[in-house]
């Protein structure tokens, strides 16, 4: 990737509704090579997608809840079916699989307290292999970047 591929790549991180002649304006390129470009990225999957970035309260998730999983085993079995599962719950919005003392970390939303209570003990806890869990609660956002830094 070229500066050029950098720069539109960070403009649509900020604004995936960018029209190609306001994104070619904004990176010093006429629009037939600008829109050239995009495809590319698009197609060696640099551009994975495009979306919308909502209010999680409008929706009805004012809860964020940071959840740190130990596993009691780590064969291959134990590992695949944790992580098959986990793909599928759409409460939680992103897992990381982690060094130290904790084996995955995990950003879940939640419609309320009850609701998170509801959600480990009846999807969580039937995960099998799961060693421990410790939860921790978010009361304020400082910072919550969705475009990666524009240095390259």
């Amino acid at each position: 990737m070229d500066k050029k591929d950098l720069q539109i790549a960070h403009e649509l991180q900020l604004s995936g509704r960018l029209s190609n002649q306001e994104l070619a304006e904004r990176v010093s390129l006429s629009p037939s090579p600008c829109l050239r470009r995009v495809r590319q990225l698009e197609a060696r999957g640099v551009i994975r997608g495009y979306t919308a970035i909502v209010d999680q309260s409008a929706l009805g998730y004012p809860i964020t809840v940071f959840v740190r999983i130990a596993l009691q085993r780590h064969d291959t079995r134990t590992v695949a079916e944790f992580e098959r599962r986990v793909r599928a719950i759409e409460e939680i919005l992103d897992c990381f699989l982690m060094t130290g003392q904790r084996d995955y970390l995990m950003r879940v939303v939640a419609r309320s307290l009850e609701g998170y209570e509801r959600f480990i003990r009846d999807v969580i806890h039937t995960i099998p292999g799961i060693g421990s869990i410790d939860t921790s609660f978010a009361y304020g956002v400082v910072k919550q970047a969705r475009a990666l830094p524009a240095r390259g």
